[in-house]
């Protein structure tokens, strides 16, 4: 018997087995946001008109040119998935760079707001007194305690994504077409998935209230 084994006997079942495994990771993703979402549901319930009032003082254009910039950054993407496809290697390239780009834009841009709400008390911090303005301070808080945790959780997120294109693109010219058009099909997948879990927390957190 030959001790040499073999993952896949042809390139579909790998490309078919690398889509099936991104698919379960993101599964697993969805379930931790989706129960974060929950409890921030169940608690908006109880607390509606507190939560209503904490929902004012988020920037709703910040947000807004955030949403832009991941939407633009999820077409960013599918145009590189693209252009691997057609084995136009060099304008894929850009495009992942661009998306990568696009990313950084949004922590940017998240960061000055976390700035504004960290220098008008509204960061629950422990230690540092939280200034809400409005009624109900001590369930403002919560609202911006799970605010908070959803949009760190979000960013965290992609900086994960920022991270594996920068690492994909250092190892391209070593990288094989095929692998080329599978890393990029596996790291478009989260990428859109990331961007999807926006969508909804931009509405949520943002619209909901207005």
């Amino acid at each position: 018997m030959s001790t040499e084994s073999v993952a896949f006997d042809t390139k579909a079942r790998e490309k078919a087995a690398d889509t099936f495994g991104m698919w379960v990771f993101i599964g697993s993703e969805a379930m931790l946001f989706g129960a974060v979402l929950l409890v921030f549901f169940f608690a908006r319930s109880s607390y509606g008109p507190a939560f209503a009032a904490a929902s004012q003082h988020l920037s709703l254009s910040l947000g807004t040119l955030n949403t832009a910039v991941l939407l633009t950054s999820s077409f960013a993407m599918a145009l590189a998935h693209m252009f691997t496809a057609s084995r136009r290697w060099r304008p894929a390239v850009w495009a992942l760079i661009c998306t990568a780009l696009l990313g950084i834009v949004f922590l940017f841009v998240k960061a000055i707001e976390y700035g504004r709400e960290f220098e008008e008390g509204l960061a629950p911090v422990l230690g540092a007194p939280f200034n809400f303005p409005g009624p109900d301070p001590a369930h403002a808080e919560f609202f911006f305690a799970l605010y908070f945790a959803m949009t760190s959780l979000h960013a965290l997120h992609l900086i994960c994504g920022i991270a594996v294109i920068a690492g994909m693109l250092l190892l391209w010219p070593r990288t094989a077409d095929a692998g080329r058009a599978h890393r990029v099909q596996a790291i478009g997948l989260y990428w859109h998935f990331v961007d999807v879990v926006w969508v909804f927390l931009f509405p949520v957190l943002y619209l909901i209230n207005r």
